[in-house]
């Protein structure tokens, strides 16, 4: 039920991404401008670095509920119209989403032991692939029919739904007060190491993610079926990448798992950055990057869980609270770039991404090692 839900989050937050043009028309402005937004919201995210705190004291459903209803609540606020509403509809669903899926990852985290987490949170993080594979199609279909409004009010329907089935199906944790709550220790360097390991991955997809429906459309002439189209079999490969990272992840090691991810990523670049005037070629290098980063960080996620298993909930907060100043940056730096030097500067500003949180991942293992202490 959880991972439902966070299906419909999801798509409230990924859906502008593949479909920017169509909201580009809407309010008669650029990509960078659209985008520059969009990274400013992202910092809604740091709000998990309070939640942590919360978490660790077992309130992880009650987080989740809240999280959903602020992205209900954005839907409807995107429906005024303009700039501003949809800057604040869009920081409302980067809080939401953010908030719940640290509150999904600490349940999860609480209730399965490290040695399965991996094929858990893989099952949990399949809404984020799911939530084009099922959502794309229709949101196009949507805009079709009922031009760009049409996506908010579905989803605001939708996110209803869920949030009274949540309250159905999910009981409540029970929690506990601030001084029953064991002290909770530092997160070592190693763990640092981690979670900015995660956060980075996740600004290396970000930054060519957020400008692919605009490179798509500016380059190759894509129409809004065919960006739906295109967002459908993006989420059928991050599917079979995240149910891969649930099936193989724990056997063949987490850490090693993220540094494949990573490998593959660089070639979907490569492949990119190769493309020139061949659609096919372009279409083929997003799929083979977002495979690669959907494996590797689902992977990173299981990691970031046990950085520091005496204050989780503050953990993975502090590592939601990274990602996001990362993809904040991220949004930010591919829009100007995009619209400064083409689709070339994006992709160079995701590389960058990429290569620093393998050197991370390389150095929290040497760290660990070095420290005398057994690497999860």
């Amino acid at each position: 039920m959880l991972t439902a839900a966070k299906v419909v989050a999801n798509t409230a937050l990924r859906w502008v991404g593949p479909f920017l043009p169509t909201l580009e028309r809407a309010f008669g402005v650029s990509t960078s401008t659209l985008t520059s937004v969009m990274g400013v919201a992202e910092l809604g995210g740091l709000t998990t670095i309070a939640t942590g705190h919360a978490l660790d004291r077992g309130h992880r459903r009650h987080t989740f509920l809240a999280g959903l209803s602020l992205v209900g609540i954005a839907s409807l606020i995107a429906l005024i119209g303009s700039v501003v509403s949809f800057a604040v509809a869009f920081s409302l669903v980067v809080i939401g989403v953010g908030n719940l899926t640290v509150a999904g990852h600490a349940w999860i985290s609480d209730r399965v032991p490290y040695r399965g987490r991996g094929r858990a949170l893989g099952t949990f993080e399949t809404a984020w692939a799911l939530s084009l594979l099922l959502g794309a199609t229709g949101i196009a279909a949507l805009i079709k029919a009922f031009g760009w409004r049409g996506p908010f009010v579905a989803l605001a329907i939708v996110t209803a739904a869920v949030f009274v089935a949540v309250i159905a199906f999910v009981s409540p944790d029970r929690t506990t007060s601030r001084a029953n709550t064991p002290r909770a220790g530092p997160i070592p360097r190693s763990g640092w190491m981690t979670l900015g390991c995660s956060a980075l991955i996740a600004a290396s997809s970000i930054s060519v993610f957020v400008v692919s429906g605009t490179w798509l459309d500016d380059r190759h002439g894509v129409s809004t079926a065919g960006l739906g189209f295109v967002a459908t079999g993006f989420g059928a490969v991050e599917l079979v990448a995240s149910m891969s990272v649930a099936a193989v992840a724990d056997r063949i090691g987490l850490r090693r798992s993220v540094l494949i991810g990573l490998s593959v990523l660089g070639l979907g670049l490569a492949i990119a950055a190769g493309s020139g005037a061949s659609k096919t070629l372009a279409i083929t290098g997003l799929i083979v990057f977002l495979a690669g980063f959907e494996f590797g960080f689902v992977a990173s996620l299981s990691l970031v869980t046990e950085a520091a298993p005496l204050a989780r909930g503050r953990a993975i907060g502090a590592g939601n609270a990274l990602g996001t100043i990362a993809r904040s940056a991220a949004v930010l730096g591919s829009g100007l770039l995009y619209d400064g030097v083409g689709i070339g500067g994006s992709l160079a500003l995701s590389a960058v991404a990429a290569a620093i949180a393998a050197g991370l991942i390389v150095s929290g293992v040497s760290h660990t090692s070095s420290a005398g202490v057994a690497d999860p």
